[in-house]
């Protein structure tokens, strides 16, 4: 099998790799031997103490706040923890059913967080997931053990898409969930209420969690590129639509340009780390694109 890192992970490609787990470890082992050392994604830092400021302290380090109430300098001193602490939110909704390639919505999103828990146990770290609809339809803990990834996997592999998405009640109970700082992946094609991916990310925040959001959506809905009459048929509402698709494409395409715009800043607003990604889009080039603005967002903390 030829590794990740000379041929690119195509959805075809990865579609003929039956299991999921093993899937998972292919994309990570031959995105770790491209990168010729392990990828690091983070580490959770929690704050312990202030100390006054010393000639030759790091100015970023400074607390204003403090300094303008009792007129002295003083320095956050933090910790660096042993293990990252990251939740995996996958969307199981209806929707995530969708798709005109070798991968639909769920199985690339799900074949991606796998991968993210296979890299992350590698390293020690401490990960979990929650699959979702309307509400969680599976849980698994944070654990560090590499065998850990099975239960992952399996949460994943058994959850057929059903019901609608409602991401604010499912966030909201992920901040409630994970009260301690953390990372917080979420994917999802986000084809749900704004106001409640607003309301979700916002309580997230309020925590201090590190939120990545994977937008997940297929060529078809993001380029609308039918030809012919089609019915369209809603996946989780009990509609159909015959029309022809040529008339339909300028308006499309405009209000999807003002969705994906309004999805954006929703992220942006919540200092969340955002990707729109196709599921024509090779694997490991969106995990080196997002492992590598993870590194470089590291060093520019130092």
């Amino acid at each position: 099998m030829t590794p990740a890192s000379e041929k690119s992970l195509l959805p075809d490609v990865v579609r003929r790799i039956g299991r999921l787990e093993i899937r998972a470890r292919y994309i990570v082992e031959g995105l770790m031997s491209g990168m010729h050392r392990s990828p690091y994604f983070g580490q959770s830092i929690e704050f312990r103490e202030h100390r006054e400021y010393a000639t030759g302290d790091d100015l970023r380090h400074i607390d204003w706040k403090v300094w303008g109430k009792q007129d002295r300098l003083y320095v956050k001193r933090y910790e660096e923890e042993t293990n990252l602490r990251c939740t995996l939110v996958v969307d199981g909704s209806a929707s995530m059913s969708y798709g005109s390639g070798p991968l639909d919505k769920r199985d690339y999103a799900a074949t991606a967080a796998a991968a993210l828990a296979y890299l992350l146990l590698k390293q020690q770290d401490s990960v979990g997931c929650m699959v979702f609809d309307e509400v969680v339809r599976h849980e698994v803990p944070q654990r560090t053990q590499r065998r850990h990834l099975s239960r992952i996997v399996q949460a994943l592999e058994s959850s057929e898409p059903r019901e609608k998405t409602d991401l604010g009640a499912i966030l909201a109970r992920v901040a409630q969930a994970r009260p301690k700082r953390g990372m917080i992946v979420i994917l999802s094609d986000l084809l749900g209420d704004l106001e409640g991916l607003k309301a979700g990310l916002a309580a997230l925040r309020r925590i201090g969690h590190d939120i990545v959001v994977l937008q997940v959506l297929d060529d078809d809905e993001i380029d609308f590129s039918f030809r012919g009459p089609v019915r369209f048929e809603g996946l989780e509402v009990d509609q159909k639509l015959d029309c022809n698709p040529r008339a339909l494409r300028k308006g499309y395409l405009r209000a999807m340009e003002t969705f994906l715009t309004q999805v954006r800043r929703t992220c942006t607003a919540a200092d969340a780390d955002y990707r729109l990604v196709r599921t024509s889009d090779p694997l490991d080039a969106v995990l080196m694109a997002l492992l590598t603005r993870r590194m470089l967002s590291q060093r520019s903390k130092v």
